[in-house]
């Protein structure tokens, strides 16, 4: 009985933070999206330490090459620390066809804290320290290589950095946008919200890819790869705002008239802090979902837009980029290991769809 008034005493003196988190912590797919996006965006932060080379090193003897087959038993039977095997690419005379053949006898361990291809950290900090590899002239690829002889290893994981560096920051815009002007036209109303919703319908009337394709083909084609990434991601934000403008207003159209916003009325506070001190935080659980739920929206566009060419370019690496290697039918066919980063974009979108839908889950008081 004591331990049952003591649980009872325990959710009665939560805070709304606490009875959000438990509500959580019972979605066991949204537990899972949540450890899938730590480990995303850790892996992306550390890129150039975990991947074994430089993405853009070209290594011309293994031009298309399948991915490393890493072993444990040797040709003996006998049990050995992981290990690959040294290839060779052999021409087939009647097909044409390039293939790779094991060397038998030729073994490279895999070693940890390895030196190899030189890298700046974060554009800080000089080194050559990766967290695994083999020793020369051994090779390793995880995920194969492309058809310059690219580790398509290293460059999944540089980029899922770039994919998810414009997702986030492409939300963080939007919200901005979506915040101040959703709140002037659900708190102020008349000529002030008729305009705002107008631009809304008339940004929402056009097809989503063809406006995309439109606003990039603005970009001149001398830009650098790093305005070019910025003006992307400005162009998805101003694109995706609308959705949290919506939800915004018509949450401070139903609370404008609340007594605690009358109160601060007759205290002498300002429109802008009743918006964003007193009616914003009301709902903010519901901004976070939203938030949520539009960062896969954010990386499926940049990933569509350079998978068409008129996104992100080379020598930016992105997942959308290295889709592009994939476009041919004959090179799907023959080299399927192309198609790995569709395995990035797909785990990053299913692990934010589960974490907006336990978020959602567990805002909603009818739901515990």
């Amino acid at each position: 009985m004591t331990q049952v008034r003591q649980k009872e005493d325990k959710y009665l003196n939560a805070s709304t933070r606490q009875l959000v988190w438990w509500g959580y912590k019972k979605h066991l797919l949204a537990m899972v999206g949540l450890v899938a996006i730590l480990g995303l965006y850790l892996t992306a932060m550390f890129c150039e330490f975990l991947a074994p080379y430089d993405k853009d090193i070209r290594h011309f003897d293994f031009i298309y090459s399948p991915p490393s087959k890493i072993r444990i038993i040797d040709e003996q039977g006998g049990l050995q620390r992981p290990f690959v095997m040294g290839r060779d690419m052999v021409m087939d005379m009647e097909t044409q066809a390039m293939r790779y053949e094991e060397v038998s006898g030729i073994r490279y361990p895999i070693r940890f804290l390895l030196r190899g291809d030189p890298y700046v950290f974060w554009g800080l900090w000089k080194s050559d320290l990766h967290l695994f590899g083999v020793d020369a002239p051994g090779k390793i690829f995880i995920f194969g290589t492309d058809r310059m002889g690219r580790d398509m290893f290293s460059r999944c994981l540089y980029g899922s950095r770039i994919s998810l560096s414009i997702g986030m920051l492409g939300v963080l815009l939007s919200l901005v946008l979506g915040l101040v002007l959703g709140g002037v036209s659900g708190y102020f109303g008349g000529w002030s919200d008729g305009i705002i919703q107008r631009t809304i319908e008339v940004i929402r009337c056009f097809p989503s890819i063809p406006l995309w394709m439109g606003l990039s083909a603005a970009m001149p084609p001398h830009w650098p790869a790093m305005k070019v990434y910025f003006t992307i991601t400005i162009i998805l934000s101003l694109v995706g705002w609308t959705d949290l403008a919506r939800m915004v207003r018509g949450k401070l159209m139903s609370l404008r008239n609340e007594e605690f916003v009358l109160a601060a009325r007759f205290a002498g506070a300002g429109h802008a802090r009743i918006i964003f001190r007193h009616l914003l935080p009301s709902f903010t659980s519901h901004i976070i979902v939203t938030v949520t739920l539009a960062i896969p929206g954010m990386i499926l566009a940049e990933t569509a837009l350079s998978f068409l060419g008129i996104g992100l370019r080379p020598p930016i690496t992105s997942l959308g980029v290295l889709l592009k290697e994939a476009q041919n039918i004959t090179t799907i066919a023959l080299y399927p290991w192309l198609l790995i980063p569709v395995l990035f974009v797909i785990a990053i979108v299913l692990s934010f769809n589960f974490v907006g839908d336990g978020l959602r889950d567990a805002v909603d008081p009818y739901s515990r």
